[in-house]
């Protein structure tokens, strides 16, 4: 693990055993201090998902691992907060982003992910450079007038930090803005596996099934529970950030392990939540970005990116191992916490609850709603 330079010190390998061992004998969990109350109609309301999407189009969010964009000429094209984008990185090596738009007509110059040396229009050909310039328009001479200078793609912000790839779809994202954001991909982890589906549920519900140990034992009884503990967490909150640790039962082998000697790989699946719609999930074989893309108050789309770990001892875990671990994480535990937001969507307009209910074990989830209710505030 990358020294950690940011503000808010996270907790040292070393340090995040013996917190967990401190909680095993004592039978505790790390707790907040704030229960909050969240209001039921922020999961169904379009004005609050409309104010919700105003916002985040005005701050850094997550669009993809820097590993997605390897060569010169790699670009992913999606929708991110309603907005067609392409992102690509250039032939000087640099990443740039563009709202996916021909100046002609506005027809999606790309589509999915690929490499090229140039994006043209399906429909009529006009041609953009890497760099978002127009570059050739068939029969220029029917459009007299046309400065090619001025009917380029048009541009947003881009940045790469720790791994990853933050797009800002109004204004410039500042070195500031990205202080908190840690290193959480090096250079050297392979991206094996792409993945999207849609849920019918609010992001909010889907975000907050990964926040927290509370329902371990009771979700998920046959599949984390067995490997795991029930209602023990460690929780820290980095900015608006925060990182939950889920520590697996097989850490009690580093009992009769000199501190100093302790290595944590494989003991422990740690969850970042990067404020406001992605998350970076560090499990035994492989890590897991997912980002939540909302489509509608009721509707969210996933976005997966999956990685091969690095071993202990700096070497690549093989690839056979990561897979056959996405593989048991996708197909039982995760499916569960779907099915459980799936299942609250439903319920959320029925009156049953006036508000939801985060308590002293969901520390996470009030630090992100604490967070995006002062940004809303702040609108």
């Amino acid at each position: 693990m990358s020294e950690n330079k940011i503000k808010y010190p996270l907790l040292s390998d070393q340090a995040v055993i013996e917190r967990v061992f401190n909680h095993i004998d004592n039978n505790t969990t790390d707790l907040g201090e704030t229960v909050w109350r969240e209001p039921a109609d922020n999961y169904y309301s379009q004005q609050r998902f409309d104010a919700e999407i105003a916002l985040f189009r005005r701050l850094p969010v997550v669009y993809c691992p820097s590993a997605a964009l390897p060569h010169r000429g790699s670009y992913i094209a999606r929708t991110s907060l309603g907005t067609p984008l392409v992102v690509v990185r250039g032939l000087d090596g640099e990443v740039r982003a563009f709202i996916n738009a021909c100046r002609h007509r506005g027809m999606q110059v790309a589509s999915g992910n690929g490499c090229s040396r140039a994006f043209v229009c399906p429909y009529h050909a006009w041609t953009y450079n890497l760099e978002g310039n127009l570059k050739h328009i068939p029969g220029e001479e029917g459009f007299p007038g046309v400065d090619p200078d001025e009917h380029g793609l048009v541009q947003v912000s881009v940045r790469e930090k720790g791994g990853i790839v933050y797009v800002m779809q109004e204004g410039e994202i500042t070195e500031d803005m990205l202080a908190d954001c840690l290193d959480y991909f090096s250079p050297e982890q392979q991206m094996f596996e792409t993945d999207e589906m849609v849920d019918e549920a609010n992001w909010k519900i889907l975000n907050e099934t990964l926040m927290e140990g509370y329902h371990i034992k009771s979700l998920h009884s046959e599949t984390f529970y067995p490997y795991g503990l029930d209602n023990l967490t460690l929780v820290e909150t980095y900015g608006a950030n925060s990182r939950v640790t889920f520590p697996f039962r097989r850490i009690e082998k580093m009992r009769d392990v000199e501190p100093g000697e302790r290595r944590i790989d494989g003991l422990v699946t740690s969850v970042h939540l990067l404020f406001p719609t992605a998350s970076v999930s560090v499990l035994s074989k492989h890590t897991n970005l997912a980002i939540l893309e909302p489509l509608s108050p009721t509707s969210s789309k996933w976005v997966l990116y999956r990685m091969v770990n690095r071993a202990g001892d700096g070497q690549g875990i093989p690839l056979q191992e990561a897979q056959r671990d996405a593989l048991f994480v996708g197909d039982s535990g995760q499916v569960e916490d779907r099915e459980a937001a799936r299942a609250i969507q439903e319920s959320v307009a029925s009156n049953a609850n006036s508000h939801f209910t985060f308590g002293y074990f969901e520390k996470a989830i009030v630090n992100f709603h604490q967070h995006l209710s002062k940004y809303l505030d702040s609108q």
